[in-house]
């Protein structure tokens, strides 16, 4: 039987755990958030008719076989 030990120096390297503060946290969470609330909405809200950009549909177009890839349905 053989039996193997780790140096306490060893084993300082081995578990190397990032630096993460809450801040960074609820920062990286927050825009994470933000970005998939956009994505939802001009995929699954923004129709032309009650688009933030008024009557325009140019963004509705853009995006209109995604919309139909996703599931949402627009017309």
């Amino acid at each position: 039987m053989t039996v193997t030990t780790i140096s306490p120096k060893d084993a300082t390297r081995a578990l190397a755990v990032p630096d993460v503060s809450a801040a960074t946290t609820a920062l990286v969470l927050t825009a994470t958030v933000l970005v998939a609330a956009l994505a939802y909405y001009f995929l699954g809200y923004d129709q032309g008719a009650v688009s933030i950009f008024g009557d325009d549909t140019h963004v509705h177009e853009f995006i209109h076989d995604s919309r139909h890839f996703l599931g949402f349905p627009c017309h």
